[in-house]
């Protein structure tokens, strides 16, 4: 059964969805250590991200850090500790609810998964057995009180207040981070390469709602809402 979705196509490889990797700076986690004291050396930008990269020195070793509102060239971020500053590292134990983390971590020591986009922010809302954290989604999320964040608002907020402008600089940006610039609607296709297209004209022709649990190839449309706690 034919339905070649662009999530598929981009899923398979080749050259067409191939993001520039070679380009990108780095992947951006956390410090191993638990324990330390860095200084930004320098703020940069970094292709296939949305927000700037924070070059840091752990003493002589040279990290990468999602740069953060307020932070500046020659400010010391603390790892580990107390000390509730923009940039600094802990973990979600010690910082008091109500604060604005980022790079948060799923688990103890991965690195940080969540939040990671310019802009964005969640913040701590309870601490006990596991600590309650407000994701940008709206969601409630539960987590280990030792994963550890990063202190603040990623930095680049108002990237979206300056026109891309032309639709070539649209398709340079899209291009780094692996994503189609142009998107065909489903209904405008045939029967054969989207569950929405065919008919004589153009009409979903059934339920537009799919549960989360379909397959790849069946998850077009409007996904099924998830509850809110």
């Amino acid at each position: 059964m034919g339905k070649r979705l662009i999530t598929q196509r981009r899923g398979r490889g080749g050259s067409h969805y191939r993001s520039p990797s070679h380009r990108h700076v780095d992947d951006v986690r956390l410090p191993q250590f638990n324990e330390g004291a860095g200084t930004i050396k320098d703020l940069i930008q970094a292709p296939g991200r949305t927000s700037p990269l924070a070059v840091v020195d752990f003493g002589g070793v040279t990290d990468y850090q999602l740069a953060v509102q307020g932070t500046k060239v020659g400010q010391r971020l603390a790892v580990g500790g107390t000390e509730v500053a923009a940039g600094n590292i802990t973990s979600l134990s010690n910082i008091p609810e109500g604060t604005a983390v980022h790079n948060i971590e799923a688990k103890p020591g991965d690195g940080g998964k969540f939040v990671k986009t310019a802009g964005s922010s969640a913040t701590v809302v309870s601490r006990g057995e596991k600590v309650v954290v407000l994701m940008p989604s709206g969601a409630m999320k539960e987590l280990n009180p030792g994963c550890r964040a990063a202190i603040g608002v990623v930095a680049g907020g108002g990237r979206g207040d300056k026109p891309l402008a032309k639709a070539g600089k649209n398709y340079l940006t899209l291009r780094s981070r692996s994503t189609a610039n142009k998107k065909v609607k489903g209904v405008a296709m045939n029967a054969v390469d989207h569950p929405h297209g065919g008919g004589s004209h153009p009409h979903v022709g059934g339920p537009n709602c799919q549960k989360r649990t379909a397959s790849p190839g069946q998850k077009v449309g409007f996904l099924a809402p998830k509850k809110r706690k």
